[in-house]
């Protein structure tokens, strides 16, 4: 499931949800600009599957519609069928390449993300009996997965043997943020197989 087809499912949840949200909450819910939200919106729109009323005093409403609840019933059929997909390379991924990891004794595996990427590393991890010894964000704050997330700042505080780079994006940019924060590329894992040049392993996802 491409990133375009992702962003209208999450436009069309919100509104079917709240059909007051506003365009700056969908645009944090998103992640992206203000200006591109509005793009997806008006795209959705001239397609049928949202309707936009007007509301007093000056506000609007989105109104998901028939054609629109039908868009996203098969966009969720996609996205249940990309996420299974994603989470079986996962787990095979990296249940080859912690299995020398065990062998050698190296079981202090730590996770950097918090989103669904982290989610998927996490169950991995669970299913082979280990337990993340710690939980990175570049900012941290917070709590994922029962864990406190701890910032970049804090990797030097905390023992790990490996750290997955948990992203469902081309991984190279933080890959490069966590070498330069002192990190050595013989401790990253990513979570699919690929070459870049010092790391172990480095994906290449399309997302």
């Amino acid at each position: 499931m491409n990133l375009e087809a992702r962003r209208q499912l999450t436009v069309l949840d919100a509104v079917e949800r709240d059909r007051h949200i506003t365009q700056r909450g969908l645009s944090a819910k998103l992640g992206i600009a203000l200006g591109l939200t509005n793009i997806y919106i008006k795209r959705l729109i001239r397609k049928g599957h949202i309707k936009c009323v007007s509301v007093p005093p000056n506000r609007w409403a989105y109104y998901i519609t028939p054609q629109g609840l039908a868009e996203k019933s098969r966009l969720t059929y996609d996205y249940m069928n990309y996420s299974l997909r994603l989470y079986r390379e996962v787990r095979q991924h990296l249940s080859e390449v912690l299995r020398p990891c065990r062998e050698d004794g190296v079981e202090r595996i730590a996770v950097f993300g918090t989103g669904e990427a982290a989610e998927l590393a996490y169950l991995s991890l669970k299913e082979q009996g280990l337990e993340p010894v710690a939980i990175f964000a570049a900012q941290g704050g917070g709590r994922f997965l029962g864990m406190p997330v701890r910032g970049l700042d804090e990797c030097a505080l905390v023992a790990f043997d490996r750290l997955i780079v948990a992203t469902l994006e081309s991984p190279d940019r933080l890959v490069t943020q966590l070498m330069r924060a002192g990190i050595p590329s013989s401790k990253l894992l990513t979570l699919k197989p690929g070459k870049a040049p010092g790391t172990i392993l480095v994906a290449s996802e399309s997302g």
